[in-house]
């Protein structure tokens, strides 16, 4: 069972808001929109991601690695290194 299964209808409600704003984008580029405009909207896309990017970050933590945690310390081990490299990955997009 996924840590985020409770707030998934708010995760799925928040992507899909994501989603009506990336079509947004793409109006604005077929409608030739001023490239700053362009870029400012692109900035919100990618806020709103990272927001459910942390998220789901902070429900792992708090589910899947304590639940590792209390299971063995190799098992909360080997989830705070799975966390950490999500955390990596996030910090490089």
């Amino acid at each position: 069972m996924a840590g985020y299964s409770i707030t998934k209808d708010d995760y799925v409600k928040r992507l899909r808001r994501i989603e009506g704003q990336v079509r947004g984008l793409q109006k604005m580029i077929d409608d030739e929109q001023y490239c700053i405009n362009v870029l400012t909207q692109i900035s919100s896309v990618t806020r709103a991601l990272q927001g459910v990017g942390l998220g789901l970050l902070d429900e792992h933590m708090r589910h899947c690695v304590r639940e590792a945690a209390e299971e063995s310390p190799a098992a909360g081990d080997a989830k705070v290194e799975e966390a950490v490299a999500a955390v990596a990955r996030l910090l490089r997009s």
